[in-house]
């Protein structure tokens, strides 16, 4: 498999876990958002949407948007599972997944700040306010909710986790002060304690230097 990715891309992020957790042989591929690589004809004329991440199959076919991509690794590599078994606990681990890739992430990412700054001509002051105002949205809801013991659902790593530690990143990045999110920034020290999450890592990545 080959994954089109980009270090701090959060949704390819969060496929580079799973590959990883799943012990599934891939390649990267870095495309680079700031220089609007992906934009450009070529990875358009393979993902006309122009996002990332992109995966694409010893078969040739190519799948997009990082859930489809995961629910798709999930189903053809069930040996590591990322679901509970539990119908219930299955749905409430999307639950807190989409709450990180529907409602925090859609509306924090590079195309929408550069929107914002450009378009709208904001000041950074105020997009980093944007910015930090959505993701404590999300967080204060999971901060109740989260097991954290010591994952997001309890002992096993979960899809909730993979979307989860790419956002507590970000947040990082922006310095949001966690000091309010208790149980995340343990799920956070959980996750990165593992090969898998370490790898995956913006820091660890070929284009990292960039």
């Amino acid at each position: 498999m080959e994954l089109f990715t980009y270090f701090r891309s959060s949704a390819a992020y969060r496929v580079r876990i799973a590959l990883n957790i799943k012990g599934i042989e891939h390649r990267l591929t870095p495309v680079n958002l700031l220089t609007g690589e992906h934009h450009g004809e070529a990875y358009r004329a393979l993902n006309p949407q122009g996002l990332l991440p992109a995966l694409k199959l010893d078969s040739g076919e190519l799948l997009t948007q990082s859930t489809a991509i995961l629910e798709y690794l999930e189903s053809l590599y069930p040996q590591t599972p990322l679901l509970p078994a539990d119908p219930v606990a299955a749905a409430q681990v999307r639950a807190w997944a989409n709450l990180v890739a529907c409602d925090i992430h859609p509306v924090d990412n590079l195309r929408v700040l550069k929107y914002l700054k450009d378009t709208l001509n904001i000041s950074d002051d105020d997009k980093t306010a944007w910015y930090l105002h959505w993701i404590r949205e999300g967080f204060d809801v999971l901060e109740e909710q989260l097991v954290a013991a010591p994952f997001c659902h309890g002992s096993g790593v979960t899809l909730a986790d993979l979307y989860l530690i790419p956002q507590v990143y970000n947040a990082l990045r922006f310095n949001l002060d966690m000091s309010a999110y208790p149980k995340i920034r343990s799920i956070w020290d959980a996750c990165n304690a593992l090969p898998a999450f370490d790898a995956a890592r913006p820091e660890s990545q070929p284009d990292s230097t960039i």
